[in-house]
């Protein structure tokens, strides 16, 4: 296994600064994602890494060993593309093995090894098959048993999953952390895909022009989103502007519009500007009369459209002042609630975040 050390690393293209001095720690054997919209920088940072596209500045290392000075064919890397990059004119087998036949790998050997990397994508019976006999998912695994077999120290994945269709893209993920794991390699996985991400990485890096916005496990940047940014881009949320008022007890009281909210208590002073993020299945339906959890929050907020999608009903509704409000909930055996319908909404304190402004 190998860790992954990058440096201050920066790429511009004339006036764009595609990567803008990010440094990243990756460990041993982890399953690290760069997450982030197009444009972001992902792409090209996984490419210096790889050796395609050069660094204007900083340092990358595999383990003790400075990788940027090397050419690509030199730095052990096994590069998964989001094309796939298979040769139509070679069968699968002549396919996997082209990285050993351009090591010099003697017969007998690559023989062996194309076996063997085939048989952990589930394809051992497939080596004499052509790319056009092949499904898309097929072809995936062709690509990542080719970036196998060279037995890489860092295992590079750029978008593999986004030519495939929704179904076959949850059970390949699903394929490839599986692999990655039984194997124990380091992986650095780009995707714009947020649900991917979080299902997939040990740690995810979330980027947004060039520049790192947060690292941190799934939860953690899901959860506590440490900018406006990252909490909107990762998934649906309710991201609300108040004015602090003070405390009570172990919450700060925070006044959106004609509502006030409860916050776990966060170091910002009475009277302060604040932006918060309240997820959308953190809220609960109050039935009549019910009581809320103790030290928990309550609000209220209009309907203004609903939609029952089976176990999850999707709520948009209207605070006093009008501010949108969306709710999820998962199997909570109330009524679909109808247009106009004032509901009662409680939240623990805790579910809410506080991002920094970026």
């Amino acid at each position: 296994m190998t860790a992954v050390a990058i440096e201050g690393v920066s790429r511009a293209f004339g006036a764009v600064q595609a990567v803008a001095a990010i440094s990243l720690d990756i460990r041993d054997g982890e399953f690290f994602t760069l997450l982030g919209p197009s444009g972001c920088g992902k792409t090209t940072l996984l490419r210096m890494i790889a050796g395609f596209c050069e660094l204007d500045c900083g340092v990358i290392r595999f383990g003790d060993k400075r990788i940027d000075t090397l050419a690509a064919h030199r730095r052990n890397t096994g590069m998964v593309f989001q094309n796939y990059a298979i040769f139509p004119n070679l069968n699968v087998g002549a396919n996997v093995a082209y990285g050993l036949r351009a090591r010099k790998v003697a017969t007998a050997r690559i023989a062996e090894r194309v076996r063997s990397a085939l048989k952990l994508v589930h394809l051992e019976d497939y080596e004499a098959r052509w790319p056009h006999q092949l499904s898309g998912g097929q072809l995936q695994r062709v690509a990542i048993a080719r970036a196998l077999v060279i037995e890489p120290e860092v295992l590079l994945l750029d978008e593999p999953l986004s030519n495939l269709d929704a179904q076959l893209r949850v059970e390949m993920r699903g394929e490839i952390r599986q692999l990655q794991q039984s194997l124990g390699i380091t992986a650095i996985y780009v995707t714009h895909d947020q649900e991917e991400a979080l299902a997939i990485s040990d740690r995810i890096a979330v980027m947004r022009a060039g520049r790192l916005e947060q690292v941190g496990t799934p939860d953690s940047i899901y959860r506590n989103s440490a900018t406006p940014f990252v909490a909107q881009f990762m998934g649906i949320t309710n991201l609300l502007e108040g004015k602090v008022l003070g405390h009570e007890g172990a919450h700060l009281v925070v006044e959106a519009g004609a509502t006030r909210f409860r916050i776990e208590s966060v170091a910002i002073a009475p009277g302060e500007a604040i932006t918060f993020s309240l997820r959308p299945e953190a809220l609960r339906v109050l039935g009549a009369g019910e009581a809320p959890p103790p030290d928990w929050g309550v609000i209220e907020a209009q309907v203004a459209r609903a939609e029952f999608l089976g176990t999850l009903t999707r709520i948009e509704a209207h605070l006093p002042d009008a501010t949108m409000l969306r709710i999820a909930l998962l199997d909570q055996t109330i009524e679909t609630p109808a247009a106009g319908q004032t509901l009662s909404l409680c939240y623990d304190p805790r579910r809410v975040s506080v991002p920094e402004r970026s």
